[in-house]
């Protein structure tokens, strides 16, 4: 795997209206350190600085002031925050001609892990999928996107909490969030994203139908510790984290 043809997208643009604070939610901090760092010190140990953007929107300028500090980094700035698919699309234009494949992180999934992103990659690279993505089997799958998988196993869809039945909700195996795409496939498949549903926002999570139904390879890589991908969206998430962070630490 050629680390230097992979690029990393991070996902730092939403606002955070949960943690009930007019701070962008990527800057709350977790052990004296803004979430947004904690996985920038992650990605920057990984990749090269010229293949790390990071999608900014809400207050762009506060978080581009705390990332600065500490990195050097390339900014897409979503103008609307309408869905991670938007998010991602606005990064498109700073990807290196060079670079094949793209991994996509979260900003509020701070406690990630260096060698998790690197097997991630490399199971992708290894199997050439065109999209691969990675999942964890929680306790408590509430809040999280479903993975849906059909009678062979296979990956066929995201459902998201908003949009899921009552029998999907039962589903453990949730999306973290993380993604590694083919540049081309992504390029092509961000195209075919609309806005039909609950949320009206395009959903990143729908490359993997999409995916589906173009016959494309759909690789999910099951972590074997869910700690690594919480998501921090409350005050409360935010307090877990830190907890966390202490044992994995």
């Amino acid at each position: 795997m050629d680390i230097t043809k992979i690029a990393v997208i991070i996902l730092a643009a939403g606002k955070g209206t949960r943690m009930k604070s007019e701070l962008p939610k990527v800057l709350h901090k977790i052990n004296g350190q803004s979430m947004i760092n904690l996985v920038l010190s992650c990605a920057s140990s990984i990749f090269d600085k010229k293949n790390i953007i990071v999608v900014v929107g809400h207050k762009s300028e506060l978080v581009k002031e705390e990332i600065n500090s500490r990195f050097e980094v390339f900014y897409a700035l979503q103008e609307r925050l309408i869905g991670t698919g938007d998010a991602v699309r606005s990064a498109i234009p700073f990807l290196q001609s060079d670079i094949n494949h793209v991994v996509i992180l979260c900003g509020d999934v701070p406690l990630i892990k260096r060698d998790t992103i690197l097997n991630f990659a490399h199971y992708h690279v290894k199997n050439n999928h065109d999209i691969s993505l990675l999942g964890v089997t929680v306790e408590q799958p509430k809040g999280y996107g479903r993975l849906i998988f059909n009678e062979h196993n296979k990956l066929t869809a995201i459902c998201e909490e908003a949009d899921a039945t009552a029998e999907e909700k039962k589903i453990n195996t949730v999306n973290s969030g993380i993604y590694c795409i083919k540049k081309e496939f992504l390029i092509y498949a961000l195209d075919l994203i609309d806005t039909d549903n609950v949320q009206n926002e395009y959903y990143l999570t729908d490359l993997v139908s999409i995916a589906s139904r173009q016959k494309s390879s759909i690789g999910c890589f099951i972590g074997n510790n869910p700690s690594e991908v919480i998501g921090v969206n409350t005050v409360e998430e935010l307090e877990k984290a830190e907890q966390m962070l202490n044992k994995l630490s």
